[in-house]
């Protein structure tokens, strides 16, 4: 159960999911994708086009000529002292490259997507259907939500129930979710009436994955629920838990320091199952940025100078920040590889 939480205006975050979905449908997994407020007929529709390994070695060879060229005009404005280090490398080695990656500018080709099964919960629809129910002590939004993930496990045998069927894995996107448009009111008030909907729901999704071959991701917007006691209950109930920070109206997005990147990547927990505690990444200082055609996570690296446009708070908010400087400039030099997506 991978649990996201969706920068301020939700633009990266959706990029982030139609990845999550774009793979399984390259991997030819089977998909379920929910939603309460953009149909997931066009969610799917907008998956990035796969890019091949010759047209990936293409673009980030470009990207690596344009960055040679740029570190031989600012070579002069580095100190002598770290001009023998070594440096990041714009991209994965073979031997660490996993997954496939996807050119955001072109849509997925539609005899790609009609290659593999998709099912598709659209909660307006659920609910013009039939009346409203409450099961469970949970709204009926989250009640008939898992209703149609657990039919879709059992009917699909991803439970493994029936062993003569062909292994697969259900891939699960749920949109938003926490949001008022799921009739949850965790995100609008300090004190909301309903506030254990969420947190039964993700109990019951969380047995329903671990006892099938299914994999979720579930986008939040965190930043809207005042409630930290709910906060750290959906942490628990989650196993990895990643935060996207975006730049844009902050006071990030004009600073200097930050002027190759578009927001921070927040890794709060990593999965580790059949273990009472969870695993803390010790890599703190990612960020993100959108590139040409491809959405790329590395470490955090500083410009070479700070120059007298940047301002001294800056400088000591950034020295002071243990998010973003968690192992120093020497070893963030020293880094080894981003991941591109």
């Amino acid at each position: 159960l991978v649990f996201t939480e969706e920068d301020k205006y939700g633009l990266y975050s959706h990029l982030l999911f139609k990845y999550f979905l774009a793979e399984g449908v390259v991997c030819g997994h089977e998909l379920f994708v929910a939603s309460a407020k953009e149909h997931p007929d066009n969610i799917l529709k907008e998956l990035p086009s796969p890019l091949l390994d010759g047209n990936y070695r293409n673009e980030t060879g470009q990207e690596a000529t344009a960055a040679k060229s740029e570190d031989s005009q600012d070579s002069m404005k580095i100190a002598w002292r770290y001009q023998n280090l070594p440096k990041m490398e714009a991209s994965p080695t073979p031997s660490t490259k996993f997954g496939h990656c996807y050119d955001v500018s072109k849509k997925m080709p539609p005899e790609l997507l009609q290659s593999i099964k998709w099912h598709s919960f659209y909660l307006h629809e659920e609910l013009s259907s039939e009346p409203k129910m409450k099961t469970w002590n949970m709204n009926s939004a989250y009640t008939r939500l898992l209703q149609s993930i657990q039919r879709i496990i059992y009917q699909e045998g991803f439970d493994g129930s029936d062993p003569q069927k062909k292994k697969n894995i259900l891939r699960i996107g749920i949109q938003n979710l926490g949001s008022m448009l799921w009739g949850d009111d965790i995100c609008s008030s300090d004190t909301p009436e309903d506030k254990h909907s969420l947190t039964k729901f993700l109990y019951i999704l969380r047995g329903l994955l671990r006892k099938s071959l299914s994999a979720c991701i579930i986008t939040v917007p965190a930043h809207l629920i005042q409630n930290k006691a709910i906060m750290e209950r959906v942490t628990n109930l989650s196993d990895m838990v990643v935060g996207l920070e975006s730049f844009i109206g902050s006071e990030r997005e004009t600073n200097p320091l930050y002027k190759d990147y578009h927001g921070l990547v927040h890794v709060h927990q990593m999965p580790r199952l059949n273990s009472l505690n969870c695993d803390v990444s010790d890599t703190k200082d990612l960020a993100f940025r959108l590139k040409r055609k491809l959405f790329t996570i590395e470490r955090l690296h500083l410009p070479p100078d700070l120059s007298d446009t940047v301002s001294r708070t800056s400088k000591q908010d950034l020295a002071a920040s243990p998010k973003l400087l968690s192992s120093g400039c020497g070893a963030m030099a020293m880094g080894k590889k981003h991941l591109d997506f």
